[in-house]
């Protein structure tokens, strides 16, 4: 299986209670080849809430105690994206991930970019804890704006080989 950020598919995850659906992503989830994860969700932060950013840092950094985490109120938010991407972790080794598709940009799932910390629209190159988490237990994580059919059916393709081995 391949795990996917569920704002992807439809589901009202994001902080602003919305969705960020990619028509592609939404096809094949509903074939059924997609595990769906909201890190966020899963450290129990509500819906609707104040968007949050990584503070001049990545992921990895946040990860390895060097980083943190505030929403647009100021509260700190380090330890939520940590225990989040924990739990997607345990759910991808229950389901022998190799594979996960993140939304960019996103404090939890972006695979190249995350926004400055300074909430003003800019990004750095960087990745957000989630994604740096699984990158770091050798899951290939890959942004949702870099998947195309031809990708995605590879993918797939592998993942399945990957399962009957």
């Amino acid at each position: 299986m391949i795990l996917i950020s569920a704002c992807l598919v439809g589901h009202r995850v994001r902080f602003d209670g919305g969705v960020k659906t990619n028509a592609l992503m939404l096809k094949y989830n509903e074939r059924g080849h997609f595990i769906t994860v909201c890190p966020e969700c899963f450290a129990m932060l509500p819906i609707p809430r104040p968007p949050m950013e990584l503070q001049h840092t990545t992921g990895q950094k946040v990860l390895a105690g060097k980083g943190r985490a505030l929403d647009k109120t100021g509260k700190d938010t380090t330890d939520y994206l940590i225990t989040g991407a924990e739990k997607v972790l345990k759910i991808a080794e229950a389901y022998h991930v190799r594979v996960a598709i993140l939304k960019e940009s996103s404090p939890s799932c972006g695979t190249h970019l995350v926004h400055t910390g300074d909430f003003d629209g800019k990004k750095a190159k960087g990745m957000g804890v989630c994604a740096a988490l699984l990158e770091a237990h050798g899951i290939k994580v890959y942004s949702d704006e870099e998947m195309t059919v031809g990708r995605l059916e590879s993918l797939i393709a592998e993942d399945k080989l990957h399962d009957k081995a």
